[in-house]
């Protein structure tokens, strides 16, 4: 089955590279050259595997044009939590308390690397596409969106709430963001910039793995219902707003371009929108 023949080894990438990251915890230079290390072999191992079962040029992780397109998902990702932590700390639900650590932000920033990368690369470059090549974009995106939220149900803090919130905010743009180009580097992008500046600059909680040490020293006070509490504000409903407008302009770049895929039209359609971008 193609979807497994390429999830499965991009899945095996991020497991050990996640094992290998967990074991040099606490030493920011290794945890940078092995989460940079992890998304490269990823992309690598994702690519080898497309050309191999499909027959065909991984266009989705063309390496032309992937630094701009990385960079401007990171923008928006960055921007997009700058907007809720403003929003929180306005009702005072958030606030900096002094310095956190250059070292932490340096680690965080390659373990972000490894997660951003391997997971847009099985939902949104195996799930995603797969999926919409049989049922349509509006298909894929729901049901990568629900998995997405369960996925995250493994986190030690996570909760119900926090995986809807997820399912809706992260689900929806990040799908949506890859209907809209038909490639990979703005939703990894976005990716990584959300949650490197959860974590490596504001220092709060991220998806319920618990509290980080980035270049701010965060602290979060008041109702979870506000600040996203223990899961972190992936939960707050000011993220959710935000990830559902994303979603929306998003989604009508991709009209506008004519990539959305209808199910009736199946892999022909999709690879077409692939190609035309």
């Amino acid at each position: 089955m193609r979807l497994l023949k390429q999830l499965v080894p991009v899945a095996a990438v991020a497991f050990v590279g996640g094992q290998l990251l967990t074991a040099v915890q606490g030493n920011a230079l290794l945890n940078l050259i092995l989460g940079v290390a992890t998304a490269v072999l990823a992309v690598f191992v994702y690519a080898w595997m497309v050309r191999w079962s499909e027959r065909r040029a991984p266009v989705e992780v063309a390496v032309k044009g992937a630094s701009s397109r990385i960079g401007l998902g990171t923008l928006i990702g960055v921007g997009w939590f700058a907007a809720v932590i403003v929003n929180i700390a306005f009702l005072g639900g958030y606030r900096v308390d002094g310095r956190g650590s250059v070292a932490g932000a340096v680690g965080l920033f390659g373990f972000m690397a490894a997660a951003a990368v391997t997971e847009e690369l099985m939902f949104r470059g195996v799930l995603f596409r797969i999926i919409e090549e049989r049922g349509g974009t509006w298909t894929a995106l729901v049901v990568t969106s629900v998995l997405f939220g369960v996925w995250h149900l493994l986190n030690p803090d996570a909760g119900l709430w926090g995986a809807i919130a997820i399912a809706v905010e992260a689900g929806g743009t990040l799908a949506a963001s890859y209907a809209a180009t038909r490639r990979l580097w703005v939703p990894i992008g976005l990716h990584f910039g959300w949650n490197f500046a959860e974590a490596g600059i504001f220092g709060t909680e991220v998806s319920g793995n618990g509290r980080t040490e980035g270049l701010l020293h965060g602290v979060t006070s008041g109702p979870a219902i506000l600040t996203g509490g223990r899961f972190g504000p992936e939960a707050s409903p000011y993220t959710v707003v935000f990830g559902v407008l994303l979603t929306i302009v998003f989604l009508w770049v991709a009209r506008r371009r004519g990539t959305l895929v209808p199910r009736r039209r199946g892999v022909r359609a999709a690879a077409t929108a692939t190609l035309a971008q």
